[in-house]
């Protein structure tokens, strides 16, 4: 699977849209929330996608790969 830059930005720059962390940008989210998401279940829209894809990247490691976008 190659990552989509487009995903990969919003990871960056979108804001958490409600709850506990209404307004924190979704890579700064942390991992025991969406650790709750992924017991309870991801939204069924453009915003669990994200939230799922923010998952897998810190479960695996790979947050590196947001450094260099962070910065833009």
């Amino acid at each position: 699977m190659q990552a989509n830059p487009q995903l990969l930005l919003l990871l960056v720059e979108m804001q958490m849209p409600y709850g506990r962390f209404k307004g924190r940008i979704l890579c700064d989210l942390p991992v025991s929330y969406l650790e709750w998401f992924n017991r309870k279940g991801f939204p069924k829209d453009k915003l669990g996608i994200l939230l799922q894809t923010i998952y897998e990247i810190k479960m695996n490691g790979l947050e590196d790969l947001l450094v260099p976008l962070k910065k833009r």
